[in-house]
């Protein structure tokens, strides 16, 4: 892949169990070769203020003080992927004005344009990160119809227990991605999806998406706390927050 890539995503959220929640909204994410910092569009920077920004510091590691690509390649490389030839992308949604908030995003690890490894960094509204490895043994191509499986260690909603197994799936071609993310916890769990287009990161792009969903992560915050308003109103259990995994990444 050359070049920065917009994706005017979609995600969806289902929620099972006896309180069952539901809901689907657009979402714009940047694919980005995080090692590429010349030829900027205009209205998006790295590592400065800008409109839209990517910040190494927002991405890999610590939240707020994070390393960007360099974590990245220590987890894989931890791991046991041998980096020659690797291309590592990071797939987030930017800052807008200044401010962050990412529920999830992604490092993509692709190899003779396969994708062999992903991190899925997942930030609560608490504070808190912890990331998920899923690779295949051997590194073997990740292929849509794979079944990757970590266990939920993580506090990511006030309204669910830590339990479960979350089973991701991912589909990536160059003009296409989609993600899905169930969680398996018997009669109760979830479904989320993120799925979009994907095509070069211009001015237009991202006036486009400035007009479509103003705010940006600000709105993104916004719909988080109106699905937990609605959540408390079907009488969902609020939970308080356990102290996050010693261990940043599972």
């Amino acid at each position: 892949m050359t070049g920065h890539r917009h994706m005017r995503g979609s995600t969806t959220h289902v929620r099972k169990g006896s309180v069952r929640n539901a809901f689907t909204y657009g979402v714009d994410y940047l694919l980005i070769d995080p090692n590429e910092t010349a030829d900027l569009p205009p209205l998006f920077s790295r590592n400065s203020w800008g409109i839209f920004a990517l910040h190494d510091r927002d991405h890999g590691g610590p939240r707020g003080d994070g390393d960007g690509v360099a974590w990245a390649q220590t987890v894989f490389t931890n791991a046991g992927l041998e980096l020659d030839g690797v291309e590592i992308l990071l797939l987030a949604q930017p800052r807008f004005l200044g401010f962050w908030f990412n529920p999830v995003a992604f490092w993509l690890a692709r190899r003779d344009g396969d994708l062999i490894a992903v991190i899925a960094e997942v930030n609560n509204t608490m504070g808190d990160r912890h990331s998920y490895l899923c690779a295949k043994p051997g590194f073997e191509p990740i292929l849509p119809s794979d079944h990757l499986t970590s266990q939920k260690v993580f506090h990511v909603s006030p309204f669910q227990e830590i339990s479960g197994d979350y089973r991701f799936r991912f589909a990536m071609s160059e003009d296409r991605i989609a993600i899905t993310i169930d969680l398996i916890d018997g009669n109760k769990g979830l479904t989320a999806t993120l799925t979009g287009p994907l095509a070069p990161l211009t001015y237009p792009r991202f006036a486009g998406a400035a007009l479509r969903r103003p705010a940006g992560a600000l709105r993104v915050m916004a719909l988080i706390l109106w699905q937990a308003a609605k959540l408390t109103a079907k009488g969902a259990v609020f939970r308080k927050r356990p102290a996050p995994p010693a261990e940043e990444i599972s």
